[in-house]
C-alpha cells in the first residue's frame, strides 16, 4: 500500500510538492514503446455528491487489447485549486492502481508532469509515489505557450514556459486534427514519452489508454451515485 499525505490546506500541499518534486527520476529513458504493459488512468468527479471515481486500464502496448480494467470510488479529500489537483485525484488512482493484478507497465495521465506551475502535475506526483514510469498526456496546454506543429502526425513543437525551460511537446497525433500536449512525469524521456504517445493513437487524437479509461471512470461514476 502506497502511503500518501493528504494536506490540511493550500500552504501545505505546496510544500508536499516542493519535497516530492526533488525525487522526480528525468535521466531514464523508460520502457520502449510498443511493448509491454500500458496502463491509462483518469478520473471523474460529482461534486454534488462529494464523490471521486478513477479508472485504471491496462492494454498490450503491441495491440492495445484491454488486459484488464479496475476502478475506486471515495470522497473528494482536497478542494479545488488550480495547480493542486492531484491532491484530489492521487487517493482514487493509487487505490485504481493497487487493485489491479497486472502490470501496469507504463502509466499515462490525462493530465500534466512537468508541464506544471511548479513542474510537478499528477504524472509526476504518481511517479514518484509509486516509482512507475509515467508520462502525462493532456488536452490543452495549461499555462504554456507553444508555435502550433506541422500539419501531420508525428510532427511536433516545444511546450515552453515563460522562462524559456521546454516543459514538454505540442504533438500532433492525428494529421490535421488539434495536437496533445506531453509532458515527462517520471522515469521516461521526452522523446520516449512522444513515441509512446503515437504509439497509443493510431487512430484518434487522443491515446487509447486515455479513451478507455475515460470511457470506464464515467460509468463508474454514474453507478456511484445512482440513486
Amino acid at each position: 500500500m502506497t502511503l500518501i499525505r493528504t494536506p490540511t490546506d493550500e500552504a501545505e500541499a505546496r510544500a508536499v510538492q516542493d519535497e516530492l518534486r526533488t525525487r522526480v527520476v528525468l535521466d531514464e529513458p523508460g520502457p520502449p514503446p510498443g511493448t509491454g504493459l500500458v496502463t491509462g488512468v483518469d478520473v471523474a468527479y460529482d461534486d454534488e455528491h462529494d464523490v471521486v471515481v478513477a479508472a485504471a486500464v491496462v492494454l498490450d502496448a503491441a495491440t492495445l487489447g484491454v488486459v484488464e480494467e479496475s476502478t475506486a470510488a471515495g470522497r473528494v479529500a482536497f478542494p479545488y485549486v488550480p495547480g493542486l489537483l492531484a491532491f484530489r485525484e492521487i487517493p482514487a488512482v493509487l487505490a485504481a492502481l493497487e487493485s489491479l493484478k497486472h502490470g501496469p507497465g507504463l502509466v499515462v495521465c490525462d493530465g500534466y508532469g512537468l508541464a506544471h506551475p511548479r513542474r510537478f502535475g499528477l504524472a509526476s506526483h504518481l511517479g514518484v509515489l509509486t516509482g512507475l514510469p509515467v508520462i502525462g498526456v493532456a488536452k490543452n496546454p495549461f499555462t504554456f505557450t507553444y508555435a502550433p506543429p506541422g500539419a501531420r502526425r508525428g510532427d511536433a513543437s516545444p511546450l515552453v514556459a515563460d522562462d524559456g525551460e521546454v516543459v514538454g511537446r505540442a504533438l500532433r497525433t492525428q494529421s490535421g486534427v488539434k495536437p496533445v500536449f506531453v509532458s515527462v512525469g517520471h522515469r521516461v524521456s521526452l522523446d520516449n514519452a512522444c513515441a509512446h504517445t503515437l504509439a497509443l493513437s493510431p487512430d484518434f487524437r487522443l491515446p487509447e489508454s486515455t479513451r478507455r479509461a475515460d470511457a470506464l471512470c464515467r460509468g463508474a461514476l454514474r453507478e456511484a451515485t445512482a440513486g
